[in-house]
């Protein structure tokens, strides 16, 4: 097929499938791991400590509720898929969001976007709350705030064109005369990789890949400030996914788009966003900038996620790290547990735990963690950091007369934050 036009670097030529289907390009580098083949096209992207915010998260909340059965359907719980979760994702910048399966993230990707109503909470962008708008008020919001889906194959309709699937955005919020959409759909598609000529061809004409970049041209018709990516390379193999994260960058650094970056892959969050948030059970455990998540993280749940990453040229070569194994199943977000929800979990933890609740805490510059005995592997201390701040003892019992310290619990770093070490605030 000669009409084959994929962004294709010289030690990779495209296929074509015996069904007649576009493949995707065949790498001749298939040993390399996925940071390796990622950097042949660029290095990981780099943290801006003074961009301002494109949108802050505060305090967001998503109950599902539970209904019995029977002919009288009454909530008899609800499901706390989210919960009291803050952060920000700079203008132009990414943010990473990690976690196991079940932990909330998808989840909090689909409130950003409104695909959701929140329980609880606030979205600010660009001084409107995204959790109070209209249906009428969110449609001119959505053209800024726009969504990669994490299967390329369910997310696209088998039943419409390449051309009308990724002009949709523009016909319905009428971005462009109707007899420019075509034009303007095939610049687009030329943008992400894909031959223009292909708008009037179906899905299931196109590879995974070619997909996925359907679905990313989707999102950029409308020329959005930010995009939530819902793990959007979990689909794919090594190699493509290494071809689909460069293409996020080109467009990142292009079209000035701030990425909220939803994955499980750690390799792929440390190589794309500069800051990492981990979640757990519908909560943020600690969030901080690239080096000190996957250097220094404190949290023992970080400690165990970063444990379970393959590094198969570290054990060629021996002296790979020991896996933390982490007991018991994930407990149920209808009734989780009292205090830290990872205590059922963690070797850690102490009465404390289960009393008190660990606040999101800022410990560094760039660095918040929600744990009560937070500390670098293998040094977590043996008294909890937090009892002072919070006015309890170190079973977690109020203490007579003592009143919890106020400290940051908001989506932003302050320039002042507390020293584990020192037992003290100190400033930058």
């Amino acid at each position: 097929m000669s009409d084959v036009n994929l962004d294709k670097s010289p030690d990779q030529e495209p296929v074509v499938s015996d069904g007649g289907e576009l493949a995707d390009p065949v790498p001749a580098r298939a040993h390399l791991t996925f940071a390796e083949m990622a950097a042949q096209g660029h290095l990981p992207m780099k943290l801006d400590p003074d961009a301002e915010p494109v949108i802050e998260i505060d305090n967001l909340k998503m109950y599902f509720p539970v209904k019995s059965s029977g002919l009288l359907r009454r909530t008899i719980g609800h499901v706390q898929a989210v919960d009291g979760i803050s952060f920000s994702v700079p203008k132009g910048g990414a943010l990473g969001l990690v976690g196991e399966s079940g932990c909330g993230k998808s989840t909090t990707g689909r409130l950003i976007t409104r695909l959701y109503t929140p329980t609880a909470g606030s979205m600010m962008f660009e001084g409107q709350d995204l959790a109070q708008l209209s249906p009428r008020e969110l449609k001119p919001m959505r053209r800024h705030v726009q969504m990669i889906f994490q299967d390329p194959y369910t997310s696209l309709n088998p039943r419409h064109t390449v051309g009308t699937i990724v002009g949709a955005p523009l016909s319905v919020h009428k971005v462009v005369p109707k007899n420019q959409i075509i034009p303007k759909v095939q610049e687009i598609l030329e943008v992400v990789g894909l031959n223009p000529e292909h708008y009037n061809r179906y899905p299931n004409e196109f590879s995974g890949g070619q997909r996925q970049r359907i679905g990313i041209a989707r999102a950029l018709t409308l020329n959005p400030k930010l995009l939530v990516a819902d793990e959007p390379v979990s689909a794919l193999d090594v190699s493509i996914q290494a071809q689909v994260i460069n293409l996020l960058q080109d467009l990142q650094r292009e079209f000035d788009i701030a990425f909220l970056f939803i994955a499980h892959d750690l390799a792929i969050v440390r190589h794309f966003c500069p800051e990492v948030a981990v979640m757990y059970l519908g909560k943020i455990v600690e969030i901080a900038d690239r080096e000190t998540i996957y250097g220094h993280a404190h949290h023992p749940y970080t400690q165990a996620l970063l444990s379970a990453v393959p590094d198969v040229r570290q054990a060629a070569v021996g002296g790979r790290r020991e896996r933390i194994r982490l007991e018991g199943d994930v407990p149920s977000p209808i009734n989780p547990p009292s205090g830290c929800r990872f205590r059922t979990r963690c070797s850690l933890a102490q009465e404390i735990c289960a009393k008190v609740e660990p606040p999101l805490l800022q410990i560094g510059s760039r660095h918040k963690v929600a744990c009560h005995f937070a500390g670098e592997l293998g040094a977590h201390p043996a008294r909890p950091v937090t009892a002072g701040l919070l006015g309890v003892d170190d079973q977690g019992s109020p203490k007579p007369g003592e009143t919890p310290q106020h400290f940051n619990l908001g989506p932003t770093f302050e320039k002042s934050w507390y020293d584990i070490g020192l037992q003290h605030m100190v400033s930058a």
